[in-house]
């Protein structure tokens, strides 16, 4: 029975979590289906936040590639004072990123609905 107890405890716990941080992340960034992301992407900051060899395989065209793994010691190169419009390959990586950079003082950040692997659009490759 104890161990029941606890198992729920920790579900409960886990639940509790899950939903804390999508709220967090609700606050944080806006999805944009491809259409809606194609409409404001040329007027923003188009930052890629995959690793250099994801980038260099194939990326939006414009798009400037800021891992999210380097994000902390290069969040400066991006404007506070322009949308930015992140992307990664589903959207893990741009979510933690738009997480942090709203704790720094962004307010216009918007993620690509799906990542990557759903767009259709131009793609600019590195040979």
């Amino acid at each position: 029975m104890q161990i029941l107890i606890t198992i729920g405890v920790i579900l409960l716990v886990l639940i509790a979590y899950i939903g804390f941080n999508a709220m967090r992340l609700k606050k944080a960034v806006t999805n944009l289906t491809q259409e809606q992301f194609i409409e404001g992407y040329r007027k923003a900051q188009l930052i890629d936040v995959r690793e250099q060899k994801e980038f260099d395989a194939g990326h939006i065209l414009g798009a400037r590639n800021i891992p999210s793994t380097a994000l902390r010691q290069r969040h400066k190169e991006i404007r506070p004072d322009l949308p930015v419009y992140l992307y990664c390959q589903n959207t893990g990586r741009s979510a933690r990123a738009a997480l942090f950079l709203k704790k720094r003082g962004y307010n216009q950040i918007y993620q690509l609905d799906g990542g990557f692997r759903t767009w259709t659009g131009k793609v600019k490759t590195k040979k």
